[in-house]
């Protein structure tokens, strides 16, 4: 008599039940909603058309109105400025991205000087701290004609003439002044349980900065640092006082023609459309991070 396997027990087929449907008080709730919603929104749209519109029949009604727009918001003088003062913007659009760059890389360095711990760097920690207090103290017009006027006129071999290079070096050694503090407050706000775990685990004080001190302090300071890129990009204008012809100066070129201060609003209208779009990835990036409450602003 051979074993023969136990009969197999009956597989009880589940049949799905039907599809989960809101009930009446749901709907109604989402209806209401909807409502609101639609009432907020029709309520937002009409009443900023009604205060644009305000705006735009008290400026335009007043006596000074038809020679103001002859001098700043003439069409025709607007078209003609705007091929300059976009090339000049270039100008001001390349400084940004390679300062950008630099200001991380110095800033970061500094900021690390000033968190090391231990009698044997304090010299590195002093400089480190009189460098930021320096740079954040002086005015940046101010760092720009020493380097942009004065470096140049010392004629020292090997050193560029380039006013645009220390235009850029004077906003680097402005800018990351504050961006190693930016970074500094990112550092040290790591619980200093994190530290105490990585070296526990053998990692030494640079493995523990590179991967785990690090990483967390730069996603905490992402928002702020956005915000010193926007400020950047206005202040990379300010080179325009070494006579460079970016968007300021060749505005200020068609201006000196007829007097016509026109291509000033087309080069602020332009510094705008690249501030704005900076300013909504910022905000989008400090709610993603939590920086704005539930009831935080979304402009």
């Amino acid at each position: 008599m051979t074993d023969s396997a136990p009969p197999a027990e009956p597989v009880e087929e589940f049949s799905r039940g039907p599809a989960w449907r809101p009930s009446a008080v749901q709907l109604e709730r989402m209806r209401y909603r909807r409502q609101r919603s639609t009432r907020s929104m029709i309520i937002a749209i009409v009443s900023t058309v009604v205060v644009i519109a305000g705006v735009i029949i008290g400026v335009t009604s007043t006596p000074g109105w038809p020679r103001v727009q002859q001098t700043f918001f003439d069409p025709v003088k607007a078209l003609d400025a705007l091929p300059v003062v976009a090339a000049g913007l270039w100008l001001n659009i390349r400084v940004m991205i390679f300062s950008g760059i630099l200001i991380l890389i110095f800033g970061l360095i500094i900021a690390v000087l000033r968190t090391l711990r231990g009698p044997v760097f304090f010299p590195l920690r002093a400089f480190a701290a009189g460098y930021t207090d320096v740079f954040r103290g002086l005015p940046l017009l101010l760092v720009i004609f020493l380097l942009g006027f004065g470096v140049p006129a010392l004629r020292l071999q090997g050193l560029p003439s380039d006013a645009v290079i220390w235009g850029g070096a004077a906003l680097v050694l402005t800018y990351s002044a504050y961006v190693a503090e930016v970074f500094r407050a990112g550092i040290e706000s790591i619980h200093p349980s994190q530290r105490a775990a990585a070296r526990s685990l053998g990692l030494g004080y640079g493995q523990t900065m590179r991967f785990v001190v690090l990483p967390q302090a730069v996603r905490r300071v992402v928002p702020p640092l956005l915000n010193d890129l926007v400020s950047l990009q206005k202040d990379s204008g300010l080179i325009a006082v070494l006579g460079v012809i970016d968007a300021i100066r060749a505005a200020q070129i068609e201006t000196a023609t007829d007097f016509n201060f026109t291509p000033y609003v087309v080069a602020g209208a332009l510094f705008v459309a690249l501030t704005i779009p900076l300013a909504r990835i910022t905000d989008w990036v400090s709610r993603r991070q939590g920086w704005y409450g539930p009831g935080g602003s979304h402009l």
